[in-house]
């Protein structure tokens, strides 16, 4: 080995990618190359068996005109417009009350984290029984108040909210975390300052917590709703996005034509959609945060 190679060889530099290697390669092949894979579908007809044809821009024409496509649309709006709101609140609701001097407080925490780490499985199962319109503890619970509850996975109108309380409860208790880590780097002189003022309790909260929190609150929203367009298992089994696809949302209905149908160039149409959904919400997020000066918590 030559004085330049020696050299190369033990610089921080190639050490460093050498390490770093096997994860690019993992990229690679398994995020970037079907990212672009995909992307090239979209503009073709491919049934995974025949040869491909190429289409152009007929797979969005076509999703203008698709009704059942239209529908599943406004569905995952509908998701994600009272899911990430009602999360985020009840996270943050949680967060502040774990975060006070109260017996026990590691036992919540785990227990609001419990569902989290739990397969999506046996939560479609146990909700599912909670649901059920005869036998389930909700409908039991409302009787008590002189309530008939619904059949809520196979009504059209409560079957939607009825996902939107099972993604909520199964999701709370990791934005619960990150909430917590943000109230835990907040200086108590802050408050001593606002208690000095006169402050109570609310204007604690409304005037010092959640402006300190919105770096915190920022990354939980963008995440939230990053992950409430890209909700799948919760519908697929629960409601297998019945009844009358009043619960498939996008990335159901692509399911469907990927693997169903076997429309590959559509599902990749809807796919790039659902991007572009995504990384608008993504990007007026980062404009509200520049617009009011909202990094810093101010």
């Amino acid at each position: 080995m030559n004085g330049t190679v020696r050299k190369w060889f033990y610089r921080d530099g190639t050490w460093a990618f050498l390490l770093l290697l096997p994860n690019i390669l993992g990229f690679l092949a398994f995020t970037l190359v079907p990212v672009i894979a995909s992307f090239l579908l979209s503009f073709t007809s491919w049934d995974m068996l025949s040869a491909i044809q190429w289409v152009g821009l007929s797979n969005y024409a076509n999703l203008l005109q698709d009704e059942t496509f239209i529908k599943v649309f406004w569905n995952t709006i509908y998701f994600a417009g009272v899911s990430v709101p009602v999360g985020i609140v009840c996270s943050l609701l949680l967060a502040v009350a774990l975060d006070q001097g109260i017996s026990f407080k590691k036992f919540y925490r785990m227990a609001y984290f419990l569902p989290v780490v739990s397969s999506m499985v046996a939560v479609a199962v146990v909700w599912q029984f909670i649901y059920n319109p005869e036998y389930g503890l909700l409908n039991y619970f409302l009787s008590l108040i002189g309530i008939k509850g619904p059949n809520w996975l196979t009504s059209t109108a409560w079957a939607m909210p009825a996902v939107i309380i099972t993604s909520v409860w199964k999701n709370v208790g990791f934005n619960m975390l990150i909430f917590l880590a943000g109230l835990q780097g907040i200086s108590n002189d802050y408050y001593e300052a606002a208690e000095l003022d006169g402050a109570k309790w609310r204007q604690k909260f409304f005037y010092v917590t959640i402006p300190l929190l919105s770096p915190t609150t920022f990354f939980v929203t963008v995440m939230s709703f990053i992950g409430s367009f890209q909700v799948f298992d919760t519908v697929f089994l629960m409601t297998q996005g019945g009844p009358a696809r009043s619960t498939s949302v996008i990335v159901h209905y692509l399911y469907e034509n990927a693997f169903k149908y076997f429309n590959m160039g559509y599902a990749s149409a809807m796919a790039y959609v659902l991007f572009f959904m995504v990384f608008l919400i993504t990007m007026l997020q980062l404009w509200r945060q520049k617009k009011f000066g909202l990094y810093e918590g101010g």
